[in-house]
């Protein structure tokens, strides 16, 4: 539900860019100046912690009243053993986990960012409000995976959405126009929306546009076409569908900036695709802190920190299976790093008809999951960990921006240390109580090889072809011993998949 909203969300931002959008404002220009704090907001501390403790309340009661879900059944008793008992790791779906979660921390975060308090305080009321949705509003133990991800994960997709919510909004627009405008910010970040009602701010008129963060200059590629995959686990197997993939990058990523987020990058693909979840892919970059450090005619560079969130998900494209029979790497890959932060470099080389572009960034993961080839238990088929991450990516473009590639290398490393199997063995009963572990002892690689070729045919209108090569390996550090014939000590167990794309971009 949560994805099917959000994709809705991005849809009508991209309708209706071109609102806000000053056409002079392109990634292209000129140095871009550092936007925040362009406006000085009141803050309002109690409607802040209000609206969070709101959602909490709104949310809990929707999940008890209408789906009538037995986790929503809480009382003093349940309240008091979420206390003696502690944090475990949970057992949801990973796209639950790594991206709906953190989404729901993202409305906590502009609660407070709509409030007036800055990125770093807007980050408490996300803690709290996770905090309290663990501890008070279910009747399962709370998580600890969640009480990391949601409010930091949700630090990042909320300052993303509460960024270009400002770019619809417009105080000297009336009637049609300022309806529309403040309904798809409302969509883009609903907590906003919801302060703009609650102060009036939605309907008063102003002689200037009142936005928080100027008219910041953003590239904004929209993809439609079809997606290839093929060659999983060796199988020369094919699988077709449609793919959509929006690419959005905001702000100058060569200034220099001590405001987070005057520049990020987000990009988000899906698919209609049987067997393949609908969202696929989300990443985002975003600066923290950012030091220009050569600024000439030809070269920029600019080194930085810089938060990241990473989720890829995928499915089976096997049919030679038998369903309920455990096998390794029926499903290729699946990762999901929502804590994720490290030291990044930006730069830049330019010739008369010819532009080249180097990002580069290495990052610690404080909270990952990846697939797993042995961990079944409930909806979870992967392990937690912690870890680190490297990506490197080159872009070019030719003869004025006519002809444009690029080539992205993604690795990620994420060590399990406790496991799930005991002398006992492992029952994968639903019914037994829930096992409290990372999941398989083990060290798990994630590698991702992305390369485009972008041609402009006509405006703002390219043809895209886009191949992208994973693979998913673990090395598992002892005797699992699921059967006599499946066990694995110091076991390797790859799995692979190449996609091909091929698609029209938009550049709005």
């Amino acid at each position: 539900m949560i994805r099917t909203t959000l994709f809705i969300i991005i849809i009508f931002f991209l309708s209706v860019h071109n609102l806000q959008a000053n056409p002079a404002d392109t990634l292209s220009q000129a140095k871009a100046i550092s936007f925040s704090d362009n406006i000085s907001r009141k803050k309002s501390f109690w409607r802040a912690a209000g609206e969070t403790a709101g959602l909490n309340i709104g949310l809990w009661a929707f999940d008890r009243y209408v789906l009538n879900g037995h986790y929503a059944r809480i009382s003093w008793n349940t309240i008091k053993a979420n206390f003696r008992h502690g944090f475990d790791w949970d057992n949801d779906h990973l796209s639950t986990n790594m991206f709906a979660h953190p989404y729901h921390g993202s409305l906590y975060f502009t609660a407070g960012r709509a409030n007036g308090f800055n990125f770093w305080q807007s980050e408490l009321f996300a803690l709290g409000g996770s905090a309290m949705w663990e501890l008070f509003m279910e009747s399962e133990y709370p998580s600890k995976n969640d009480i990391i991800a949601t409010p930091i994960g949700g630090a990042a997709l909320g300052e993303v959405l509460y960024r270009a919510s400002d770019l619809m909004l417009d105080s000297r627009a009336s009637g049609s126009e300022r309806f529309g405008r403040e309904a798809l910010s409302f969509l883009l970040s609903p907590m906003r929306g919801l302060t703009r009602i609650l102060t009036g701010e939605a309907w008063k008129k102003k002689p200037a546009a009142g936005n928080e963060f100027g008219s910041p200059p953003y590239r904004l590629d929209v993809s439609l076409g079809t997606r290839l995959l093929t060659s999983h686990d060796n199988d020369r197997l094919l699988k077709a569908g449609a793919s959509a993939r929006i690419d959005l990058e905001y702000g100058d990523r060569y200034a220099s900036s001590k405001n987070p987020y005057d520049y990020f990058s987000l990009l988000m693909e899906l698919n209609v695709m049987k067997t393949q979840p609908v969202l696929s892919r989300v990443e985002i970059i975003g600066s923290l802190f950012t030091k220009e450090i050569i600024d000439t005619k030809r070269n920029n560079l600019t080194l930085g920190l810089y938060q990241h969130f990473d989720f890829f998900d995928s499915d089976t494209i096997r049919t030679d299976y038998t369903p309920g029979i455990l096998e390794p790497c029926v499903v290729p890959y699946k990762l999901g790093t929502p804590a994720s932060a490290g030291g990044g470099i930006m730069f830049s080389y330019q010739l008369p008809r010819i532009t080249f572009q180097m990002k580069g960034h290495a990052n610690g993961i404080l909270l990952g999951g990846i697939l797993s080839d042995f961990y079944r238990f409930y909806h979870r088929n992967y392990n937690w960990g912690s870890g680190f991450s490297a990506k490197l990516n080159l872009e070019g473009s030719l003869s004025d921006g006519k002809f444009s590639f690029s080539l992205d290398n993604r690795f990620y490393r994420l060590y399990s240390r406790n496991d799930w199997y005991s002398d006992k063995g492992y029952s994968p009963n639903p019914a037994d109580p829930p096992v409290d572990v990372e999941g398989d002892r083990s060290r798990g690689t994630f590698h991702h090889l992305e390369g485009k070729i972008n041609y402009k045919v006509w405006k703002k209108l390219s043809l895209t072809a886009r191949c992208d090569w994973f693979r998913r390996s673990t090395l598992y550090n002892r005797d699992i011993g699921i059967s006599s014939s499946l066990s694995a000590y110091g076991f390797f167990i790859d799995s692979r998949q190449l996609s091909f794309q091929l698609m029209l971009t938009c550049r709005l």
